[in-house]
């Protein structure tokens, strides 16, 4: 438990013991402001575990992540890290979110309705959003910038950042063998892709630039179809612009959709990069293009907050539309 949360939950348990469990009307005040305060945590809960769900469907990659803190582990000890897909860490995480919420209320109603526990119920009135707000989850999709794998709220790693003292097991505890960890972090080009995506704003794009050629630059990955430069136009990495244009110049076609229906700009778009942006929108269409969800890129970045890419991509809208009236009157002069 952190110093802060221990520092509000004490005083916290010594008002609510001051609290006179008799009185109909102090009993009342009490369910009325649990039940309003836990129906929005719900609410928040059930939006963090759709856009989980929903962001899930196209994480991809495998990630390392921590156990969580534990009191008295040995800080010498070796660091173990449970291998796991990160779609579906996100799936689990938002899942286990959402059952310890509604079993915490079931728990708290339960205690107070059959055995009369008032104290318990003034606790998590106070307490129960401000675990919520520490969720890391909640703190991303809520609060935060959204699931940035930079910003690796799972404390995890990714397969580069792994070092010799790291332990790895696998889901069930099981220890996974060097062997079949170096193998997975083999310079196979689809792995190159994902390491370049899971290290986000801090890739190093030159070094998936130079492993791409004529023949792998429309490359597909096994599972949701990510092009090399849908994964770029996804970053805001030093010299994303650049490599976005060197790849579309030796054939890599933006107008490619991946599992999803999202071309090169629609990538750009939800991740609120301008910069790939600017060099996407020479080809117009893609503006227009619509995901199987039903969005033009435009749509995305405003439903994500990027506002700056809204902004170019409306200009560039705007702009189109200007010259096709233009285009339009003219000739309805010559007619």
């Amino acid at each position: 438990m952190s110093s802060t949360k221990l520092f509000i939950m004490l005083p916290v348990m010594l008002a609510a013991r001051k609290l006179d469990g008799e009185d109909p009307k102090v009993v009342n005040l009490l369910r009325l402001a649990y039940g309003g305060i836990q129906a929005c945590c719900v609410l928040l809960v059930l939006f963090t575990y759709i856009r989980s769900t929903a962001a899930a469907q196209k994480a991809q990659g495998t990630i390392y992540v921590p156990p969580p803190p534990q009191p008295f582990a040995d800080p010498n000890g070796k660091k173990k890290y449970t291998e796991v897909k990160y779609g579906t860490h996100l799936v689990s995480t938002a899942r286990s979110l959402l059952g310890s919420t509604l079993f915490g209320i079931c728990m708290t109603v339960g205690l107070h309705l059959y055995k009369g526990m008032v104290v318990g119920l003034a606790i998590q009135t106070i307490m129960g959003p401000i675990n919520l707000l520490e969720n890391p989850l909640v703190k991303a999709l809520v609060f935060g910038n959204g699931l940035r794998r930079e910003d690796k709220i799972f404390s995890e790693k990714a397969a580069a950042e792994l070092t010799d003292a790291d332990e790895i097991v696998d889901e069930s505890g099981n220890p996974v063998p060097r062997q079949t960890r170096e193998g997975r972090v083999s310079a196979s080009f689809e792995d190159l892709l994902l390491d370049t995506w899971d290290a986000g704003n801090k890739a190093d794009v030159g070094k998936l630039l130079a492993a791409v050629n004529k023949q792998n630059c429309n490359f597909k990955t096994s599972e949701s179809s990510w092009t090399p430069l849908m994964v770029l136009s996804g970053l805001n990495a030093s010299g994303v612009r650049d490599a976005i244009r060197q790849l579309i110049e030796i054939g890599a076609d933006p107008r490619i959709v991946d599992g999803e229906g999202w071309n090169s700009l629609h990538w750009a778009a939800f991740h609120g990069s301008v910069e790939a942006a600017r060099e996407l929108v020479k080809d117009e269409s893609l503006i227009s293009v619509k995901d199987k969800d039903g969005k033009v890129p435009l749509e995305m970045a405003k439903s994500e907050g990027n506002t700056d890419v809204a902004k170019f991509l409306e200009a560039s809208r705007n702009t189109e539309t200007t010259g096709t009236n233009e285009t339009s009157t003219g000739l309805r002069k010559r007619k």
